[in-house]
């Protein structure tokens, strides 16, 4: 449940009352709540003061979904990744924010989660991976469950903008959709208001960002952030930064996909600027920047204190810019929306496997299988549901295939097995998925009995039993070949490394001037 003092500013202050505010700030979200607790672990104010601070940020759920995501196992030194999912929330209900972004007839509607990201820390902490959705991306949102009230918002009928989930109950059912859609664990959130950043940019003296031309963000019918800059590379700040990570028209082809371009070379930038000035200007400066940011911050109870933010802080910055990696999750467009393609889940996967999107991974030594807890039964009185997943993007589903490798496994004594001929999924690769425990045994021993790899084991509350669901990585014969794994980072992926000094937006030659 929300613990918070009254405050006058910050996303969470009311997330039912519903601000309205510029899309497009996630990635400030964390840098400015970065930033904040970098100062507060330096800062001598006094034990009440820290628990002023610690009242000034909101708490909220971490998931009002029905289903988890299993953490990730330790590696052989005992680490384990963290997964972080920045939310930029467009909501508008404070003065100070409508100052910045306008539009006071949206005082009071629903909130959206403009802006995600998912910050994935590697577990040996030597480099960092950020994956950005677009708003507008198409997703089955699960139910969730308000806990505030206990209003139940019903699973999406269909596909909708994932932008929608954040009003159906908070931030938790954000991260719900993002675990239903990736199969990433999510170990925290953050949700910052966007104001927050003014103070940000200040601080550290304006962050350097860069355009091949000159660019006006204003349209003939006011459309735009208003932002206007000279080419070449300039600092931002105050108001002018927040134009910066708002602006759709004017960059590239005006889309939300370039904004986001447009925003990882922000927070890279950012990353570099703090680390150069890692000595700030003055305690009362400082003071008001702490305020500000604690004040605007929403986080799960994981984070709920200036210290836990701050010994995130500490993990975040172990990685140098060198090893950050931001990318957009590889999409295309159906109609004036956007849906994952299967290069997202590619992108996902590495995730997952915690390896980092840079390429620049040490060669892992392959850790050995662990037995499971629960053993498996006999071979014939295993249960076991057979799919057919052949489907893709370009192909229909191959005929028959649930039934062929169900006779197959009758063939090798599991007799319980039984096809599915009324589903024709799409599943990239052969997988074999377990709801509990006591099931892992049997799953394993089906895989082994096929060749499937360990690593296409998934334990997943989607299904009620053990079931096979044939890939399209095998439409044809009785023998499965796994195949080998290419752990590059996709191209369409659109990677950017958080050191490249060079990178510079396209300004739309429609919103040039001279």
């Amino acid at each position: 449940m929300r613990e918070a003092e009254p405050a006058t500013e910050g996303v969470g202050a009311g997330r039912h009352s519903g601000r309205r505010s510029p899309r497009g700030r996630g990635l400030l979200r964390w840098s400015a709540a970065t930033l904040a607790v970098l100062i507060l672990g330096t800062a001598t104010a006094g034990y009440l003061y820290y628990r002023h601070l610690n009242g000034n940020i909101k708490k909220d759920e971490l998931n009002l979904g029905d289903n988890k995501v299993a953490e990730p196992t330790p590696n052989a030194a005992g680490q384990t990744p963290l997964n972080i999912l920045l939310i930029g929330s467009d909501a508008r209900d404070t003065e100070e924010n409508q100052e910045l972004g306008g539009a006071r007839e949206t005082f009071g509607s629903t909130p959206l989660a403009d802006v995600q990201m998912l910050v994935h820390l590697s577990a040996d902490r030597s480099n960092m991976s950020v994956i950005s959705m677009p708003r507008d991306t198409l997703v089955k949102i699960p139910k969730c469950t308000d806990p505030d009230d206990d209003k139940v918002y019903p699973a999406s009928d269909g596909r909708t903008m994932t932008n929608q989930s954040l009003g159906h109950g908070g931030p938790g059912c954000t991260v719900a959709t993002w675990q239903e859609l990736t199969g990433i664990h999510i170990d925290h959130f953050m949700m910052v208001d966007f104001a927050g950043v003014v103070s940000m940019a200040d601080a550290v003296g304006g962050v350097p960002v860069c355009v091949d031309a000159n660019i006006h963000s204003r349209d003939s019918q006011g459309h735009g952030s208003g932002l206007k800059l000279e080419k070449g590379t300039h600092p931002v700040q105050g108001e002018q930064a927040l134009q910066w990570l708002r602006t759709r028209y004017g960059f590239e082809d005006g889309s939300d996909l370039a904004r986001a371009k447009a925003q990882h070379m922000y927070m890279n930038s950012l990353v570099r600027t703090l680390r150069e000035n890692a000595t700030l200007s003055s305690p009362m400066k400082l003071r008001g920047l702490a305020e500000k940011a604690t004040r605007a911050l929403t986080v799960d109870p994981g984070l709920d204190t200036v210290k836990k933010l701050y010994d995130l802080s500490n993990e975040l910055r172990k990685v140098e810019p060198k090893r950050i990696t931001m990318t957009t999750m590889p999409n295309r467009y159906v109609g004036a929306r956007v849906e994952p393609t299967q290069d997202a889940e590619k992108l996902f996967r590495l995730v997952r496997e915690d390896i980092a999107l840079d390429g620049r991974d040490a060669k892992k030594t392959p850790e050995p299988e662990k037995s499971p807890s629960d053993p498996a039964a006999e071979d014939d009185e295993i249960g076991i549901l057979v799919q057919n997943g052949t489907r893709t993007d370009t192909l229909r589903a191959a005929s028959g295939r649930a039934s062929t490798v169900t006779g197959l496994l009758e063939d090798k004594g599991f007799t319980k097995a039984s096809a599915d001929t009324t589903s024709a999924l799409s599943e990239d690769r052969t997988v074999v998925r377990y709801p509990s425990a006591e099931l892992e045994g049997d799953a394993r021993r089906i895989a082994k009995s096929l060749g499937i790899p360990a690593s296409s084991v998934q334990r997943t509350t989607d299904v009620s039993g053990v079931t096979l669901v044939v890939g399209a990585d095998w439409r044809e014969g009785t023998t499965y070949e796994a195949p080998q794994e290419d752990d590059r980072t996709p191209e369409s992926a659109e990677a950017l490394n958080g050191a490249d000094e060079e990178a510079c937006m396209h300004v739309n030659p429609a919103f040039t001037w001279s």
